[in-house]
């Protein structure tokens, strides 16, 4: 399952879906948003996207993650839109045979999406700023909204 969706995430459908009675394991990863990034407030996040090459890409790396481990299922599901304190901007479940696969895989996984994915967050402060962010370039310069 590779999916990016304006709608909360259902969890109980991501983990349907890797849901398996040859998992041993099963691991849930949700990348919600927070309340405080670096000491400043947040008031919310909104996701923008390339929608078909961001899926090629999510696909890409459940591929690559079932090459390296023995991976029984993946669901990879990615907001875009406003998402509000404290939802899920991204999940990610895997299920193996033993837990440590499924760990393993669930970690590398969330790392990849964050430096390959084309996925932009606008991160938005209480005092009325915003600033687009990225984890591997940082803070981008803030902006009035």
């Amino acid at each position: 399952m590779i999916l990016i969706t304006s709608a909360p995430i259902d969890t109980a459908q991501v983990l349907q879906h890797v849901a398996s009675r040859a998992a041993g394991a099963t691991v849930l990863f949700l990348g919600t948003a927070r309340e405080f990034t670096d000491g400043r407030r947040t008031a919310w996040l909104e996701y923008e996207c390339y929608g078909t090459m961001a899926e090629k890409k999510l696909a890409e790396l459940e591929t690559e993650a079932r090459r390296r481990w023995p991976i029984i299922g993946a669901a990879i599901v990615h907001r875009v839109g406003r998402v509000a304190i404290g939802e899920a901007s991204v999940a990610i479940a895997v299920s193996s045979a033993h837990r440590q696969d499924a760990f393993d895989a669930a970690e590398w996984l969330i790392d990849a999406i964050k430096q390959v994915v084309p996925i932009w967050k606008e991160e938005h402060w209480a005092d009325g700023t915003a600033a687009w962010m990225h984890p591997g370039l940082g803070l981008a310069e803030d902006r009035e909204p």
